[in-house]
């Protein structure tokens, strides 16, 4: 009965390859992006007016304002989506450390951790910071602070699995460490900053982040002595409203199926976010621009959402799917985009397989019109941006694939040198074009070859991903409690 099912649902798609006919479309959006793009022009002055866009902070109030006019100003229906939202900020921090004396280290407090810190404790080397090395601590980083690298380090097997610094920071707080000291991996010092929690919410220990030659100077000196460390830090916590901005096309022929084409508006406080993710949400918004230029038409409703919260622990496509859920409407979701710090991609990314056939024959059309897209496509399932809420759904959900960022700016991911001028015009316009032709496909098609998996499907899906372990750790496993 499945293999029936499979081959009916392939011959659907068959047929809709064939009706489908988007080329005069893709052209279309292809010209109006390349000669009237306003991602540039728009992100710049978003970041020379506003600055950050922290949620919960007056600029991160300015942000939603911008993203809502703008829609506006394009001639949407545009609503803002209010939310309740832990807002935290930073204060005051400093970070000693030393065998004998203590020295202050350079530090950035990593967001969520506790509102008031000070804790003294020896320092004990947990290297990747997963599981194993925990077991291979055998307990003695109990009452001490641990110090572990942010990605895998350098010489670990292949293979070794690596874990979002939430994650790594709830094993070391789930084996009794006091305080956790992060090491970047970026060289030149650079600080990261970012959330520490996997819920959203304040963590119960200090977790800061120090700079890469500082950490594996740190990592030596304890081979030959024991070292301690002292974390201090004053911090803000208060619940806030922050706000979804919503901008709709209504479908003619399926309005109440619907295209999500998100990505996240808010930033850290460090810089202006424009790598982060500034490329992403200013996309999102020149894609909605091109659509009410050219006059175009879809079959399904297309939402352009600026999802606020993200870095907070992607508080904002959460509450999305929980107010979708109280309105008994997240069955009209029929496939998710998001675009966090996507650039220039050079094919397409999705969650299901089974679209591969229409996305490349998309790409194909593409091709045409640009030989520097080379119709890559992608399939798995990834974590840590504003898709996963509607992944652990089972709804359908892609983006961007095979993009370089650009300017070397991934060294800079959540640090103070992420600004403007990291930015590049055509990758971004790249970016736009591209993906737009997608939601434009992806609204007219005839027929959607995926729907909402099972959670038997979707417990398989996730388990082949390698995915079950983090999820465990973040508290959202549904399965074998």
């Amino acid at each position: 009965m499945k293999i029936l099912f499979s081959l009916f649902f392939a011959g659907l798609a068959v047929s809709a390859h064939a009706q489908d006919n988007f080329g005069k479309a893709f052209s279309q959006i292809n010209t109006d992006v390349q000669e009237h793009s306003k991602a540039y022009g728009t992100l710049k002055s978003a970041t020379e007016t506003i600055g950050h866009r922290l949620t919960g902070s007056a600029n991160g109030v300015k942000a939603e304002a911008y993203a809502f006019n703008l829609f506006k100003s394009y001639g949407y229906d545009v609503r803002y989506q209010p939310f309740e939202v832990e807002s935290w900020s930073r204060i005051s921090n400093e970070t000693k450390v030393g065998a004998g004396s203590l020295k202050v280290v350079p530090s950035v407090a990593l967001a969520h951790s506790p509102v008031n810190s000070a804790v003294s404790a020896g320092l004990v080397d947990l290297g990747n910071g997963l599981e194993s090395d925990y077991t291979k601590d055998a307990g003695l980083v109990k009452g001490k602070i641990a110090l572990v690298y942010l990605g895998v380090l350098p010489g670990s097997p292949a293979g070794t699995a690596s874990l979002h610094r939430s994650e790594k920071t709830a094993l070391a707080i789930s084996h009794g460490a006091v305080g956790i000291i992060i090491i970047n991996g970026v060289k030149g010092g650079v600080l990261l900053t970012g959330t520490a929690s996997v819920t959203g919410k304040l963590i119960t220990i200090p977790a800061v982040c120090i700079g890469l030659e500082d950490g594996m100077r740190l990592k030596e000196e304890l081979k030959s002595k024991p070292q301690f460390a002292s974390l201090n830090m004053k911090n803000f916590s208060g619940m806030i409203k922050a706000r979804n901005v919503i901008a709709t096309l209504k479908g003619d022929s399926l309005p109440d199926e619907k295209i999500l084409v998100g990505g996240h508006l808010d930033s850290w406080d460090l810089a202006t976010g424009a790598i982060d993710n500034g490329i992403g949400s200013f996309a999102v918004m020149d894609m909605a621009r091109s659509f009410k230029a050219l006059k175009l038409k879809t079959k399904r409703t297309v939402e352009f959402i600026l999802f606020m919260g993200e870095e907070q622990g992607l508080l904002g496509s959460k509450a999305y799917i929980a107010q979708a859920e109280k309105k008994g409407e997240l069955g009209k979701v029929k496939f998710m985009l998001n675009y966090d710090m996507t650039n220039d991609p050079k094919g397409f990314a999705t969650s299901r397989a089974e679209m591969k056939g229409l996305f490349t024959s998309w790409g194909k059309e593409i091709v045409k019109i640009d030989t520097g897209f080379k119709n890559v496509f992608v399939f798995g399932a990834w974590l840590h941006s504003d898709h996963q809420p509607f992944m652990l759904e089972g709804i359908p959900t892609g983006g961007g694939a095979g993009g370089e960022l650009p300017n070397h700016s991934g060294q800079f991911y959540h640090s103070d040198g992420d600004s403007f001028k990291l930015v590049d015009e055509q990758g971004l316009k790249n970016t736009v074009r591209y993906s737009a032709m997608l939601t434009y496909g992806l609204a007219n098609t005839r027929v959607l070859p995926v729907g909402k998996q099972s959670d038997e499907d979707l417990k398989g899906f996730l388990r082949e991903n390698k995915l079950e372990d983090a999820l465990k750790i973040a508290g959202e496993w549904k399965w074998d409690k």
